[in-house]
């Protein structure tokens, strides 16, 4: 029988995990991301209630991003190099949240400063809020490496993250747009004061659930090759990164992905969209409701496919998706007008708005998730070439490159509004739709993120790590944690091929 033949993976002794495990790991995710949704309402509340201009904002936005990326890989070797008697991953879990919910209480009380305060307070709350958040974020990609091993296990962490984080985000949106805001009357002092501590609490019980779930698989034996896994100093980290092209290619397109989900995401878009393109915010609400079904289907499909033809095809497979569905949502907006989308009677236009925009967000947004399981191949492929085990520091570039494109987004938004004469606020449902303002939609929703799919789709030719790739580098670890003589060696895996796979492997 060969080596690479899928039946040896079967009877090489992986490292599984319970499927309550899984579920509750997962959580870790989703924890942070209600602070990323929580954090798309502070350009309102810096420019409604701090009053700071709406430019000057969207740019900080950017730059913060592009400092949390800065600092991820020092955090990546900071999980590294942690060793207690708690694990490696559990203090950095419990850190980052605590640090993320001091830098709330701070940044949302901005307001009541004098105005000399107000600008250094509000930069040192972002950069506080960027250490902590980054802390507990980074071990949701590098603690799936520790979680479990078995390609097939792999993507059910997506199928658990897809679901939460849809319900998660669909609820928020809900209890923002149809009950918080028409409540206080906006983004006032009063609707901050309930949703910040509603989100904090959320995030900690998510928190402490994420921790549980880690805890057994939190120890040494399940990091690498164990026992055996070769020392890393800091002068290697560089020849890691360096000679890691799976890392490269993959960092390199996810990027531009999570650029995409920003831009799906960022409440100053949703409000171009819905507010004025289409003249009620409230639909926001309405069509993440209608969209659960959908969003779910598209999650759950995406694990499906790759748990049967691997994480690299699915990606694959949804980005093309992507680039059909973004250039029909562009086509849709141009003809939109306030009115045309209505829940309460339904046109044939509303339902073909419903299923391109479901499309558009679905096959340009799920891959950021499978992204995170795809980071624990990355990992595992490092383990099999030189017998080290640098999840965090190969998470955190994942972080980099991400906060990076990422903080193109609230950029992009500024840069783009201010050339439709919007550079001192941003418009709000009271704004009418103009011709500049459906140019700047367009632009927002589906050229720049079809521009970026296109851009992931290059990166992602010349990712190696398909399904019988991934099943030669897990035999190849379990041989070395055996004690096999090549334990360790600087050798490409065997399964790895010469050639680069083709688009539809």
């Amino acid at each position: 029988m060969s080596k690479n033949d899928p039946m040896v993976l079967s009877e090489t002794k992986l490292n599984r995990a319970k499927l309550w495990q899984i579920v509750l790991f997962t959580l870790n995710n989703s924890s942070t991301n209600i602070y990323m949704f929580a954090f798309g309402f502070v350009t309102y509340y810096s420019t409604g209630l701090v009053g700071l201009a709406a430019l000057f904002v969207s740019q900080i936005m950017g730059y913060i991003r592009i400092f949390d990326g800065l600092i991820d890989p020092a955090i990546g070797v900071l999980i590294d190099k942690t060793d207690t008697k708690f694990g490696k991953y559990r203090p950095i879990m419990v850190l980052g949240n605590v640090i993320t919910v001091l830098s709330f209480l701070i940044l949302f009380n901005i307001h009541s400063l004098g105005d000399g305060m107000k600008i250094p307070i509000f930069l040192l709350s972002l950069v506080v809020h960027k250490i902590g958040y980054s802390l507990q974020a980074t071990v949701t990609k590098a603690g799936q490496a520790a979680l479990t091993s078995d390609p097939k296990q792999r993507p059910i962490f997506n199928i658990v993250d897809g679901w939460v984080t849809t319900l998660l985000f669909t609820g928020g949106q809900i209890v923002v747009a149809n009950f918080l805001v028409p409540k206080y009357g906006g983004f006032t002092p009063e609707f901050f004061k309930v949703f910040i501590p509603g989100v904090m609490v959320i995030s900690a019980i998510l928190g402490i659930l994420a921790v549980i779930g880690i805890a057994q698989k939190d120890n040494k034996q399940y990091f690498g090759i164990g026992e055996k896994t070769t020392k890393t100093s800091f002068k290697d980290y560089w020849e890691i990164i360096k000679g890691n092209k799976p890392l490269q290619m993959l960092t390199m397109a996810a990027a531009f992905v999570k650029f995409n989900s920003a831009m799906f995401g960022d409440q100053i878009v949703l409000m171009i969209l819905f507010g004025i393109i289409f003249g009620n915010f409230g639909l926001s609400g309405t069509i993440s409701l209608v969209l659960i079904l959908p969003n779910l289907m598209f999650t759950t499909f995406a694990a499906t496919i790759a748990q049967k033809r691997g994480l690299r095809y699915s990606y694959v497979r949804y980005l093309q998706g992507g680039v059909i569905s973004l250039a029909l949502l562009g086509g849709l907006l141009f003809f939109a007008n306030p009115g045309d989308l209505s829940f309460s009677n339904p046109s044939l236009w509303t339902v073909a708005f419903v299923i391109v925009f479901a499309c558009a967000k679905g096959f340009s947004s799920t891959p950021t998730g499978l992204a995170l399981t795809m980071a624990a191949d990355v990992s595992d492929y490092e383990t099999s070439v030189s017998g080290r085990y640098v999840s965090g520091m190969l998470s955190t570039m994942f972080s980099l490159t991400d906060s990076v494109a990422s903080s193109f987004a609230p950029m992009s938004i500024g840069w783009v509004l201010a050339a439709v004469g919007f550079a001192k606020v941003f418009p709000t449902a009271d704004t009418p739709l103009s011709p500049q303002l459906r140019l700047a939609g367009i632009v927002l929703l589906a050229v720049l993120p079809l521009v970026g799919t296109l851009i992931a789709l290059a990166f992602m030719k010349f990712y190696p790590l398909n399904k019988e790739t991934m099943e030669g580098i897990q035999i190849k670890i379990a041989e070395m944690k055996q004690g096999n003589p090549s334990d360790g060696d600087a050798e490409m895996p065997q399964a790895i091929p010469n050639t680069i796979p083709a688009m539809n492997d």
